[in-house]
């Protein structure tokens, strides 16, 4: 499991100009299963995805978002071994 954090290294209106392409490339990872949950950060800084893969994979994912190809973000990437959930979410955990 990976928690991948985005912050915003650019204006929010050169990040808004990308957000149509960056939605596509959110759904397409939902589609193929690699992601489990996104949203924004609060205050809107950037965000967050929580995706399932192999390192290699995620990081070749993540160099395909419309917001890294436009230099408007940058990612961090956590590996993380969940062991406990809260009901209904168990299939978060390794």
């Amino acid at each position: 499991m990976f928690i991948l954090t985005l912050t915003y290294i650019a204006p929010l209106e050169e990040v808004d100009r990308h957000v149509p392409a960056h939605m596509d490339w959110i759904k397409a990872g939902y589609a193929s299963g690699t992601f489990l949950a996104s949203g924004r950060k609060v205050p809107r800084t950037g965000g967050f995805i929580l995706a399932k893969g192999d390192r290699a994979g995620i990081e070749a994912l993540v160099a395909t978002d419309p917001f890294m190809v436009a230099g408007v973000t940058t990612y961090d990437i956590t590996e993380v071994a969940v062991a406990f959930t809260a009901p209904g979410l168990e299939q978060l955990k390794v």
